[in-house]
């Protein structure tokens, strides 16, 4: 009978081979997620025998892994900001750089905003970190993609936080009345060019949908759109928060700056690249 480290470094190995970043992590990831413990709790059980039950249901899952789906796929959710969330092929997979934009929003709010709206909310992910930590906020957050919408609703709901968010299928501000108006205006939307999908990881181009990361017009195109339609949803002294690509920020500054937006802040990710922009009429 094979012990939990044996059959970890079997997984490892396995994985290696198939090309996997991370094999020892991703292995023990799997792990803990079979036998529903905390990874780190693993260490203390490398001597537990491996029941054959156990074996054939993890053996699926690394052949999974091993085909390079993602992981949050394999495990069926992931860590963000603090929130599980429910994650599989309807939307793009949180990234940490997102988590970051949670962070430096909730940094720069003296005074909660009353209504925020949420562009491309995918798994609805910033809307439900931001209203998780901003318990008297509500927030509208739309999607072009049904089977996105469908996700995002289910995760407000493990997290009982579906009173508070209103999920519509829009196309930006497609679905949007004149009468909606929003205090804080968050978006994480396409930004990469076709060059940068074209050599994205088989993680990324073989199970992620491609409309949520390549835009038109050197990955610009939706973030111009966000940029040039905001006026018409923001309330007085209502502010912009974008995730973007590195090399975008001096076009995008100079058209928020033509869009009448004076305060203009770039702020870099933790690689030090320009990656956020911040955006106000002051």
């Amino acid at each position: 009978m094979l012990t939990l480290l044996e059959v970890l470094q079997r997984t490892t190995a396995y994985l290696e081979g198939k090309g996997v970043e991370t094999p020892r992590l991703d292995a023990e990831w799997l792990l803990a997620g079979l036998l529903g413990l905390k990874r780190l709790d693993l260490y203390v059980r490398f001597e537990r025998p491996m029941q054959e039950a156990e074996l054939e249901a993890l053996r699926p899952l690394v052949r999974r892994r091993g085909a390079r789906e993602p992981l949050q796929h394999v495990l069926g959710e992931t860590e963000f900001h603090g929130l599980t969330l429910k994650t599989d092929r309807r939307a793009l997979i949180p990234r940490p750089e997102t988590e970051r934009l949670v962070e430096l929003i909730l940094k720069r709010t003296a005074v909660p905003p009353v209504r925020l709206l949420d562009l491309g909310t995918g798994t609805g992910a910033l809307a439900l970190a931001l209203l998780r930590a901003w318990p008297e906020v509500v927030a509208v957050a739309v999607d072009r993609s049904e089977a996105a919408i469908e996700l995002a609703g289910e995760n407000a709901h493990r997290l009982q936080l579906a009173d508070r968010v209103e999920f519509r299928l829009s196309d930006w501000y497609g679905g949007l009345g004149a009468v909606d108006k929003f205090d804080l205006i968050v978006a994480n939307p396409p930004y990469l060019t076709r060059d940068e999908w074209e050599v994205a990881d088989p993680e990324v181009k073989d199970y992620e949908p491609r409309e949520a990361l390549e835009a038109a017009r050197a990955g610009r195109a939706d973030l111009e759109t966000i940029i040039v339609g905001a006026a018409g949803f923001l309330a007085s002294g209502g502010r912009i928060a974008l995730e973007t690509g590195v090399a975008q920020h001096q076009a995008l500054s100079a058209l928020a700056r033509e869009q009448g937006f004076t305060e203009v802040e770039t702020v870099r990710d933790y690689h030090g690249r320009d990656r956020y922009l911040f955006l106000s009429t002051g």
